[in-house]
């Protein structure tokens, strides 16, 4: 496949995905303050993540104003990945795709999902990061990664994590000519940049005590030491204003066919943006609202939606709001629709073990009890697996955090 050639095609929006060696080379910090610098600079940056993720996108959506959309080749299929990202890529300058893990990683040991597996599938140039604690190791790891894959196409590095100017200098001054003409600038390791990580992960948007003032100010910083311009050229970037295919806003019913209260605040926060479209396109209003705080739920609900998120380390919060829990189980009583995954299902229960150690009371509208133990993914097969078409006899999901629910 000739990646090059498919990226510089009309029908490849202009975009970069940025990868690793490893999982913790900061990724997600390079993606925010380059989305930061393209944005600074006028442009509309759309933002990817890649995998089943719902932190990272929250970030990329504070710093480019956009939603950030999954890539996910497990769950979605080639082909509707391909879809994605030329449906929201259509109406951005640029497209910035955070990797999930490490470039060449992907399910079972193989190349499947993986970072390289979709940037060759998108004809998307490779950005690769991270010189922490290294200098001429940096020539090694570049000649290794562009040998090992000569289809994939690495059009850049990003000196992340810099402990210094001088650092930085010692990285160039050791790449030969040819590498040191894909060097797209630096990006410090400074403690103002760091998110913090929790047990799923870092720590999300909502809950993270640095400001979002703060944490723009550091990033806007931090994206003075990239060089735009060969990053510009490296993703094909023709002008702002290039003629690309819309997506368009979503097709929404005219007056609303019902309204769903939608649940969205620190505890609940894991939703995929594009469900939500389908949901507008199927003619729903999403009105939010925030099971910690608001007492009852949106005037005129029809259905409530519970999506994923953090209810073991809100539990207290969660307690408190017995006003709402009362309104959610009286609404059950009469038959309101409730929907719930994740963490949502387990606030539907009647208590909820946080990381206290100490049972609190949920919404009581399952006679349920659970408590959150591990981060796991599962796969199943359909019992009608002979009769249908293999894209649906099996599918694959993240159970992001596993729980103990039992009748209670």
């Amino acid at each position: 496949m000739d990646t090059t050639s498919a990226r510089l095609s009309e029908s490849s929006p202009p975009a970069i995905l940025l990868a690793a060696t490893h999982s913790g080379a900061g990724k997600t910090t390079a993606s925010i303050v380059l989305t930061r610098a393209l944005r600074l600079r006028g442009l509309r940056a759309q933002p990817f993540k890649l995998g089943p993720d719902f932190i990272d996108p929250a970030y990329h959506t504070d710093a480019a104003g956009l939603p950030s959309i999954n890539l996910d080749v497990s769950m979605m299929g080639e082909e509707a990945v391909r879809r994605s990202f030329g449906r929201w890529a259509g109406e951005a300058d640029i497209s910035v795709i955070e990797a999930m893990g490490a470039l060449f990683d992907g399910a079972d040991g193989t190349e499947y999902g993986s970072a390289a597996h979709v940037a060759k599938l998108l004809g998307v140039p490779v950005v690769v990061l991270d010189v922490w604690g290294m200098t001429r190791t940096t020539v090694a790891i570049l000649n290794g990664l562009r040998a090992f894959d000569p289809a994939l196409d690495i059009a850049g590095t990003i000196l992340n994590r810099v402990g210094s100017a001088a650092h930085a200098e010692m990285v160039v001054e050791a790449l030969p000519e040819d590498l040191r003409r894909l060097v797209l600038g630096t990006i410090p390791h400074r403690a103002e940049l760091a998110i913090p990580e929790r047990h799923l992960g870092l720590l999300t948007v909502e809950e993270n005590a640095t400001s979002g003032a703060a944490r723009k100010e550091a990033q806007l910083d931090a994206g003075q030491e990239l060089n735009l311009e060969r990053l510009l050229r490296a993703a094909a970037f023709a002008g702002p204003g290039r003629v690309a295919r819309s997506r368009g806003a979503p097709r929404r019913a005219m007056p609303p066919l019902a309204r769903l209260a939608i649940a969205r605040d620190r505890a609940f926060s894991f939703y995929y943006e594009e469900n939500l479209v389908l949901l507008l396109e199927a003619g729903f209003e999403l009105l939010p609202f925030r099971p910690t705080a608001d007492p009852r739920l949106p005037e005129g609900a029809d259905a409530v939606y519970l999506g994923g998120g953090y209810p073991e380390s809100f539990a207290p919060e969660l307690e408190a709001n017995a006003s709402l829990a009362a309104e959610l189980r009286e609404r059950a009583t009469v038959g309101m629709p409730l929907y719930a995954e994740c963490g949502g299902l387990l606030y539907l229960g009647r208590s909820l073990t946080g990381f206290d150690g100490r049972r609190h009371a949920m919404s009581g509208v399952l006679p349920s009890t659970s408590r959150w133990i591990a981060v796991t993914w599962r796969s199943a097969t359909s019992p009608l697996a002979p009769t249908l078409p293999p894209r649906w006899a099996r599918s694959e999901r993240q159970s992001a955090g596993r729980s103990s629910i039992s009748r209670g």
